[in-house]
C-alpha cells in the first residue's frame, strides 16, 4: 500500500512539474485524458485543461486560445461591420494553392460587407504542422482607410507571412470589380509595441485586437478621424500584456460559472483579477 502511494505522489508530481514546463503529458484516469478535459464550449471554440496550463505559464499561445478569444471579442461588439478571423482560417487562406478554391472558401466570410477585418498571421508555413509556428502577428484591413495595416511585436518578423495573406485577400475586399479596395495598401505598422520576451506575441495579438475594436466602436459613434495608432500606443503597455494571461483565464472561469448556472450574463471585455481556475 504505502509503494502504490509512493507511486501516485510521484505521478502527481510528474503532471505538476508538465503542466508548469507546457509539455504534453497524459494522465488517464477512468478511460480520459486529464489534459484534454474540456472546460469551457464557448460558440465554436472548445477550450481544454491543457490550454490553462498554456496561460497560467509563460508559454506561447495556441491557435484555440486566441480563436477564444476573437470570438470572445465579436460576441463583445456585435457588429456586422467587424469581422475577427479565426487563426486556422488566415492560416488556410495563406497556403490555399488554387484561387477557385480560396474564392469559393472566402464567399461565406462576406468580406466586401466588412469594414474591419482582422487577421492573426502565424508563420507556421508547413500545412502538415498543426499549430506550428514560432511567431504571431496582426494584419487589419480597414476599408475607410483603404489598407492593411500589419502589427508586429517583433519588429516585422512576420512581414513576409502577413504580405503573404494580404496578396492573398486583397482582390477580395471591394464591392466590386472596379472598387479601389482591390488595390488597398500593405502598411507596416514600425511604432507596433514589442514585446519583451520570446512568448508573449500571442498576448500583444490578442491586446491590440481588443483595442482597434474599441477604437473603431468607439470612433463610429464619435465621428472620430485617422486610425487607431495612437489608441494601441498608449493602451497596450508591457504591464497591460503581463496581466492579460490572468484576465483570460478570470474570463473563462466566468463563462463556465455562467454556463453551470445556467445564467446568461454579459461579462466585461476586461475582466478584473480573481482566483484562477482550479
Amino acid at each position: 500500500m504505502k509503494r502504490q502511494r509512493n507511486r501516485e505522489a510521484k505521478t502527481e508530481v510528474k503532471f505538476v512539474l508538465a503542466l508548469r514546463r507546457g509539455t504534453c503529458w497524459c494522465i488517464y484516469k477512468m478511460g480520459k485524458s486529464y489534459e484534454d478535459e474540456k472546460i469551457l464550449s464557448y460558440n465554436d471554440v472548445v477550450l481544454r485543461r491543457s490550454d490553462l496550463g498554456i496561460l497560467s505559464g509563460p508559454y506561447f499561445l495556441n491557435d484555440r486560445i486566441i480563436e477564444f478569444y476573437f470570438s470572445y471579442l465579436a460576441s463583445s461588439y456585435p457588429t456586422k461591420d467587424i469581422l475577427l478571423v479565426p487563426p486556422s482560417i488566415a492560416f488556410w487562406i495563406m497556403q490555399c494553392p488554387v484561387v477557385e478554391s480560396l474564392r469559393d472558401f472566402l464567399e461565406p466570410l462576406h468580406l466586401s460587407e466588412k469594414t474591419l477585418v482582422i487577421f492573426p498571421i502565424n508563420n507556421n508555413d508547413d500545412v502538415s504542422l498543426a499549430e506550428g509556428g514560432s511567431h504571431w502577428s496582426l494584419l487589419v484591413y480597414y476599408r475607410n482607410a483603404n489598407n492593411f495595416v500589419h502589427h508586429d511585436s517583433l519588429n516585422g518578423m512576420n512581414r513576409v507571412p502577413a504580405k503573404k495573406l494580404y496578396k492573398a485577400v486583397v482582390g477580395y475586399m471591394g464591392m466590386g470589380v472596379s472598387d479601389s479596395a482591390s488595390e488597398a495598401e500593405f502598411l507596416e505598422c514600425s511604432d507596433s509595441p514589442k514585446q519583451r520576451n520570446g512568448h508573449d506575441c500571442g498576448l500583444y495579438v490578442i491586446a491590440i485586437a481588443r483595442v482597434i475594436c474599441s477604437w473603431y466602436v468607439d470612433s463610429k459613434n464619435t465621428g472620430l478621424n485617422g486610425l487607431w495608432f495612437s489608441d494601441v500606443k498608449e493602451q497596450v503597455k508591457p504591464s497591460v500584456v503581463a496581466e492579460m494571461r490572468s484576465e483570460i483565464l478570470t474570463l473563462i472561469r466566468g463563462l463556465r460559472r455562467h454556463q453551470e448556472n445556467h445564467v446568461f450574463e454579459p461579462v466585461a471585455p476586461y475582466p478584473a483579477k480573481a482566483d484562477l481556475i482550479q
